[in-house]
């Protein structure tokens, strides 16, 4: 499997119809606090929107409903690993992403065949709390070493100044939030990454 080099992550779906007609092909709803009936919908919006646009959607983490939904891509931390019905999610014929920070979770991971593994935060990241220290481009490198030819995703800490280094250091894929989201104009900002990305895919 072949992931598009640029992965935008969003927080919510309203998001979508003002960034993926910037050419945004592959993207992540992750939605934090919202009760069960409000996700549902959140999923239901950014997967119609997804489908319009030829993007591909990953959900963070609620698999059930992920599969209640026809969603085909999770992405699931090491903790939320731990809960899931891993059978289940491949019975539904979901697609798998793994988060990784140090070598057991890479282990864990692997153990679980996924469509992808993401390490990361490759770079200091402001979008939430991190016990791990950034992990640089010589883990970059050794990772996509370990992985071989499973797609390896580095997330955590990337502009558009670090984005090239990141994939020629062996990512096949760059995952962006804040510099998309928080950026005075986003539309443009994620735009700026598909067009730099396009050389990689």
């Amino acid at each position: 499997m072949k992931l598009d080099p640029f992965y935008l992550i969003v927080d919510r779906a309203s998001w979508l119809p003002r960034l993926l007609p910037q050419g945004v092909k592959l993207v992540q709803l992750r939605a934090k606090d919202m009760e069960e009936d409000e996700l549902r919908r959140e999923i239901a919006e950014a997967k119609t929107a997804c489908e319009r646009y030829g993007a591909q959607l990953v959900v963070n983490d609620y698999w059930r409903l992920a599969i209640d939904l026809g969603c085909d891509f999770i992405h699931l931390g090491q903790e939320d690993l731990v809960e899931a019905d891993l059978p289940a999610i491949r019975r539904a014929g979901l697609r798998l992403g793994v988060s990784t920070h140090d070598e057991a979770e890479l282990d864990t991971a692997l153990a679980v065949k996924p469509d992808y593994v993401a390490l990361g935060p490759v770079y200091p990241t402001i979008l939430k709390a991190m016990k791990w220290a950034p992990q640089g481009l010589d883990r970059v490198r050794g990772w996509k070493k370990l992985v071989g030819d499973l797609p390896l995703v580095g997330i955590g800490g990337i502009n558009l100044d670090r984005a090239r280094g990141v994939l020629d250091a062996g990512a096949d894929t760059i995952s962006v939030v804040t510099d998309v989201l928080l950026n005075e104009h986003p539309e443009a900002r994620a735009r700026a990454y598909v067009e730099l990305t396009r050389e990689f895919v």
